[in-house]
């Protein structure tokens, strides 16, 4: 009936079918990309012109169905849940996890396109003429829509699925778990795997791509700096320097490396933001500001829903941009998903969804309002030239544009550090979601083992290469827009399985308030209160553990078994601990166990109360979702049983609400005949 229960044998270990199929495929392309770059150049834009005219009204309703699912998520019932269990808290800081969210999910495109994009908008508008006023105040309001707040929906649908999917209920930190509520136990199988190689492939193209234009661009800053000739071997040295910088830092996993840069990169960036907007005429800017984000809240639903079908003539500029830029985003999706599930492990999916859609969004705005309403300026004071470089060569014109500011010098080697710093940043995050998308981890708090993350760095590079062989940004355009139309599907499904997990989650709060606490006054107050005081002694809380709850825990288990139930009760050893912890755990077939624990806490006595030790052990309740914040210390016996009694109502209740909804297959943690179920989460 009880037995002990040590650390389990370690069972990471290669998912050689998402391995090697999705190597399999980069290999293909690989071969296909250099051995027949003409062939392949020719390919991918015809692919891309295909998508934009045949799917362009398809990514611009997924956009805003994404968007608008997460902030209904977010701002319903549903956004108090914890993205893990209940007694999680955030692992970073405001500031660590706001520069991550930034760094991770924008790179050094943006470096890219903050000067050249509002300018090419500007002089080249999709409809009207261009360099007038309406078309600079359309301009921004473009830029906007391309980095705003619609990209950002995707980032956080994926984020919160996989976090709540993998930090609450123990599912492999994988896109395949976000369909659990559709599928079932067959996520395990051949369904599962080519989601997962769809989301490893997207995911490869959608770094490569940034990195490929992060390299032109560093490769233009070298020029301009140093004279360093621009051209493929130029790009190719590059290419190695980021993938080693990018393989040390993620070696250092995201705690020291991938932190530490993401935070050194927000402070650059916003010196320089700063300092544009001081050395130019700020108050036109922070006028232009504030009009370009009315105009774009104003603008916002149109702009969603614009395919321009009465015009015949802007469809090019819609596939190369609009069309492009959802695929981008949707390429990135399952990579900047897991990224942010990864440092989101704790908070509230209403933290998660306010913090990542409106931070990033404030720093965009800011950013792409200062640097391109300067550079409208300087174009509509004769600097001719950075308008024509904005259309035609776009990663000279942010080092024009610093031209006709101070100390260019030291502005053109912050940016060129730039965007060394943050594709190092977004290549080894990227090498450490490719890692874990091919990894069975145990332990979803881990993360893959380090030399599957070299191989996936140096798989990065060899494909921003082959890439830019193929023929440059016009090839990375096409082949991310190609690649994200599958994976599109994918996140509908993520949809449906997770507001579907969410309402059998609410399900079970709502059966835990239906059913009464139904508790048992103890034989005398004055013992009572005794206990309470002893509660706060080491020996009183140890004393607890071991002649009240302990045995409380066996008997019912006992008398369970003896009522036809599978009851166990294990115990588990503690960190600072010298005490074996019980776990009452029942099994059912065809739906969720129900498992009740006690994980102690040492704290420090309270000043208010006398006490001889230097610390006790709060005895914390722990349900299979998390920690109730429950302290048994002071409990008799009796009281135990009774309090048990409570959550295994509760969670009959449930299980019988799920039934009659038809839910219990597709729970997630559902637990079948002779599977293991994970470990609560010790105590911290």
């Amino acid at each position: 009936m009880t037995h002990r229960h040590y650390e389990p044998e370690q069972s990471n270990r290669l998912n050689p079918i998402v391995f090697h199929g999705s190597v399999a495929g980069i290999l293909i392309f690989l071969i296909y990309a250099i051995a027949f770059t003409d062939h392949a150049t020719a390919f991918f834009n015809a692919g891309l012109g295909w998508i934009g005219n045949t799917f362009g009204w398809y990514y611009m309703l997924a956009i805003v169905a994404y968007l608008v699912f997460v902030v209904m998520i977010g701002f319903s019932r549903f956004g108090k849940i914890r993205l893990g269990p209940d007694h999680s808290r955030p692992e970073f800081s405001l500031l660590s996890w706001s520069a991550m969210l930034f760094a991770a999910g924008l790179g050094g495109a943006i470096l890219f396109f903050v000067v050249s994009e509002p300018l090419t908008h500007y002089l080249n508008p999709p409809l009207g003429e261009g360099g007038t006023a309406e078309a600079q105040r359309r301009a921004v309001v473009q830029t906007y829509m391309h980095w705003g707040i619609s990209g950002w929906g995707l980032y956080v649908l994926m984020g919160m699925a996989l976090a709540y999917f993998s930090y609450r209920h123990r599912l492999p930190l994988a896109i395949r778990s976000t369909l659990y509520p559709l599928l079932g136990k067959r996520i395990y199988g051949p369904i599962g795997n080519a989601v997962d190689i769809t989301a490893v492939l997207a995911t490869v193209f959608g770094i490569a791509t940034a990195l490929g234009i992060g390299v032109m661009q560093m490769n233009y800053g070298l020029t301009y700096l140093f004279g360093v000739p621009e051209g493929l071997p130029a790009q190719i040295m590059l290419i190695l320097l980021v993938v080693t910088l990018a393989t040390l830092s993620v070696v250092s996993g995201v705690k020291r490396g991938i932190r530490r840069l993401s935070e050194l990169n927000l402070l650059l960036i916003a010196g320089l933001v700063l300092f544009v907007l001081l050395q130019g005429d700020t108050l036109k800017l922070l006028n232009a500001l504030v009009m370009n984000t009315g105009d774009y809240l104003a603008a916002f639903p149109g702009l969603s829903f614009d395919t321009y079908a009465y015009a015949p003539e802007a469809q090019g500029w819609f596939s190369g941009w609009t069309v492009f830029f959802w695929g981008w985003w949707i390429a990135w999706a399952p990579f900047v998903g897991l990224f942010l599930a990864r440092i989101s492990r704790g908070r509230t999916i209403r933290e998660f969804v306010a913090g990542a859609l409106f931070i990033p969004l404030i720093f965009v705005m800011v950013m792409m309002s200062v640097f391109g309403n300067s550079g409208i300026d300087m174009v509509e004071q004769g600097l001719v030239v950075l308008g024509e470089q904005a259309v035609n060569m776009p990663q000279a014109s942010i080092y024009t544009f610093l031209e006709q500011l101070p100390w260019v010098g030291l502005t053109a080697t912050l940016v060129t550090l730039l965007s060394i710093v943050f594709f190092v940043t977004s290549a080894d995050s990227g090498a450490l979601v490719l890692s874990n998308f091919t990894y069975v981890l145990r332990d979803v708090n881990h993360d893959a083992p380090v030399r599957l993350r070299i191989f996936w760095s140096a798989i990065i590079g060899l494909i921003t290469l082959a890439l830019l062989m193929a023929g440059g940004l016009r090839t990375l355009q096409s082949a991310v827009v190609i690649t994200a139309l599958p994976f599109s599907a994918v996140i509908f499904l993520t949809m449906i399985g997770m507001y579907r997990s969410l309402k059998v989650e609410t399900g079970k709060a709502d059966a835990r308030q239906q059913v009464v606490a139904n508790g048992v006054a103890a034989s005398d107050w004055r013992e009572r209160l005794d206990r309470t005081l002893d509660g706060t002694t080491q020996n009183g809380a140890e004393a607890t553990l071991r002649h009240a709850i302990r045995p409380a825990l066996i008997e019912l288990a006992e008398e369970l078994t003896r009522r036809g139930q599978r009851a166990t009760v294990t115990e588990q050893a503690v960190d600072d601990t010298q005490l074996l912890c019980p776990t009452l755990q029942v099994d059912f077939d065809g739906a969720p166990s129900f498992i009740y624990g006690i994980r102690p806490q040492r704290l420090q006595p309270p000043s208010f109360l006398p006490a001889d030790d230097d610390y006790y052990l709060r005895l914390d309740v722990h349900l299979a979702e998390g920690g109730l914040g429950q302290d048994l210390n002071g409990y008799t016996r009796l009281q135990v049983v009774h309090d048990v009694l409570n959550e295994y109502q509760r969670h009959l209740r449930f299980l019988a609400q799920a039934s009659e909804d038809g839910n219990l297959d597709t729970i997630p943690g559902h637990v079948m005949e002779g599977e293991v179920i994970p470990d609560i989460e010790p105590a911290r």
